[in-house]
């Protein structure tokens, strides 16, 4: 009987062994955690330190900003708009933050901020080109795209073609496509922009619209009226351009009040008003 008796097995012992492996390995588990976590902290600290040393050292001071792309803005303006001085670190500049902060003035259609080590921060710039004052009851001022980029005030040119009769629902602003009345405007606009125009911009005082009639233009130093209705501008502008020739040609041709183009195949020429021609008008 005491050969065939079994040996029990020490499951205590067993229990014990495991336990302890286990609180070993939560040990090292958390010493690596505060490891890597004091790893983390003193990388941290090393960078902050390393960023503090590079931004602040004068070796990378601005001793040269580059503007490039302004006509209207000042240097000063442009400096002022960006929020930066020269000698500050060129490193230390946030450039998207600079670049969208100078697209909020007014003025900047464009803007590109660069910088190249060491020393040295470009700004290149458009501007807006203005081409004319839109009168919607408050003047604006519209580019060559024809759109509005601010409100016209007394310090702006007046030497531009004020648009008036048009509605704020001629515009594109809500990203509906512009009116008839307004692509007609940007036409004339556009033909008045071109080399040796027979009636540049800068001649135009001011272009009344109207929805049923077309156009009217104010032109020239003495206001004279220039009816161009709708459609066929290329046209009707080579054919003012062959009447006005006509009449600088013909000597006797006094000068004229209007100048009706609205059929091509009967232009109408009312002639300025004095004793002798008083209500005078001739077809040509």
């Amino acid at each position: 009987m005491l050969g065939n008796k079994h040996i029990r097995k020490n499951y205590y012992k067993g229990a014990s062994s495991k336990k302890s492996v286990k609180i070993f390995q939560r040990f090292v588990f958390c010493f690596k955690i505060v490891t890597a976590i004091g790893i983390l902290t003193v990388m941290s600290f090393a960078f902050i330190l390393a960023h503090d040393c590079i931004t602040q050292c004068d070796y990378f001071r601005a001793d040269n900003i580059v503007i490039r792309g302004a006509h209207r803005l000042s240097k000063q303006q442009i400096l002022e708009q960006a929020n930066i001085n020269k000698g500050i670190n060129i490193l230390s500049v946030n450039l998207s933050i600079i670049r969208n902060t100078l697209l909020a003035h007014s003025w900047i259609a464009e803007a590109e901020v660069r910088r190249e080590l060491p020393d040295m921060i470009t700004i290149g710039i458009k501007e807006h080109k203005p081409l004319a004052i839109l009168d919607l009851g408050r003047k604006f001022l519209i580019n060559v795209n024809g759109e509005v980029f601010k409100e016209w005030t007394q310090s702006d040119s007046d030497i531009l073609p004020i648009v008036s009769g048009l509605q704020f629902s001629d515009l594109n602003i809500s990203g509906e496509a512009r009116s008839t009345s307004f692509n007609a405007v940007m036409e004339v606009l556009r033909l008045g922009r071109e080399p040796d125009s027979i009636l540049p911009n800068r001649r135009i005082r001011k272009i009344r619209v109207d929805g049923q009639t077309g156009l009217t233009l104010y032109t020239f130093d003495q206001v004279r009226v220039i009816k161009l209705g709708y459609n066929d501008y290329t046209n009707k502008y080579e054919r003012l351009e062959n009447v006005l020739f006509y009449m600088k040609k013909k000597k006797c041709f006094p000068d004229f009040d209007s100048i009706d183009l609205n059929h091509l195949d009967r232009i109408v020429v009312n002639l300025a008003k004095d004793e002798s021609s008083a209500g005078d008008h001739r077809e040509i």
